[in-house]
């Protein structure tokens, strides 16, 4: 038995789908919905070998592969060590770049702010001899292994704010970073390759990202949300005409006569509706 269309949403660390999910699960009871963790570096991979239909994903994209829809924009964070003078600061204050001139600044490898020719603050770290003559520059593999760097007041991180707030620990603090390049999220999926029923699905979780009701959604939700409206419709319809007639479901009375109204003429006002402007 064909257990019927499926559709898994990928989504980057620092991501927060939940609400989309939810909305999903609304209109489209009958697709189950599967959030698919994937790391940044790896969501067009989980496009083009179809392990996820969509991702919110980190931006850009290659266009000349990839739709993209951007979501929202991330401000930087700085993460330090209690010990830290920043620390000192009010959690509402922000920092700027000569703030951290003296420290050093961890990039992780999978950092997603650093990632071309983007000004970074504070100084690289210095290379070091690895005890066989040869000089490595200390790099930490994960954004999780750079925070804890900084927490042992080595240096500095600078992250998504998401990011900031995923890996949270007791011994650092956070601080917006003023002056930070931004970290653009959006939904992403394939231009090309997609069978009709996966492309009607995207579409159906556009309209979701886009905030379309159910009603302007162009898929199978929308159509099923117009179904239902019509046929509300055609039953408010039906329950009039009974009214008027006066069979049964409706008041009774006379045809076209006005309930409450005075014999030979209308309910109103004295002077009618004269003086009353057009609402705009």
């Amino acid at each position: 038995m064909d257990p019927g269309p499926r559709f898994r949403l990928g989504f980057v660390p620092g991501a927060t789908p939940g609400k989309w999910a939810r909305t999903w699960e609304q209109r489209l009871p009958r697709v189950p919905l599967d959030l698919v963790a994937v790391e940044s570096a790896d969501a067009t991979t989980a496009l083009r070998e179809r392990t996820v239909e969509a991702a919110i994903a980190r931006l850009p994209v290659d266009k000349d592969e990839f739709h993209a829809i951007a979501l929202y924009d991330e401000v930087p964070m700085v993460v330090v060590s209690r010990d830290h003078l920043l620390a000192a600061t009010e959690e509402s204050e922000h920092v700027t770049p000569a703030d951290l001139a003296e420290d050093v600044l961890w990039v992780p490898a999978d950092d997603v702010l650093f990632t071309g020719d983007e000004p970074r603050p504070g100084r690289a770290p210095e290379p070091y001899d690895d005890g066989t003559g040869t000089l490595v520059t200390p790099a930490p593999a994960t954004t999780a292994e750079a925070i804890a760097w900084a927490a042992t007041g080595s240096g500095v991180v600078v992250v998504p704010m998401s990011l900031a707030r995923l890996h949270r620990r007791k011994d650092v603090v956070r601080r917006v970073l003023d002056e930070g390049p931004e970290a653009p999220v959006g939904l992403v999926w394939l231009r090309d390759g997609l069978s009709e029923e996966t492309g009607e699905l995207v579409e159906e979780m556009v309209g979701i990202v886009r905030g379309r009701t159910a009603n302007s959604s162009r898929g199978r939700a929308g159509e099923s949300a117009r179904a239902s409206t019509k046929a509300a419709s055609g039953r408010k319809a039906s329950a009039g005409a009974a009214k008027k007639s006066g069979q049964p479901g409706g008041r009774g009375g006379a045809p076209g006569a006005r309930r409450g109204a005075p014999p030979g003429g209308r309910r109103g006002r004295a002077g009618g509706s004269k003086g009353r402007g057009k609402r705009r």
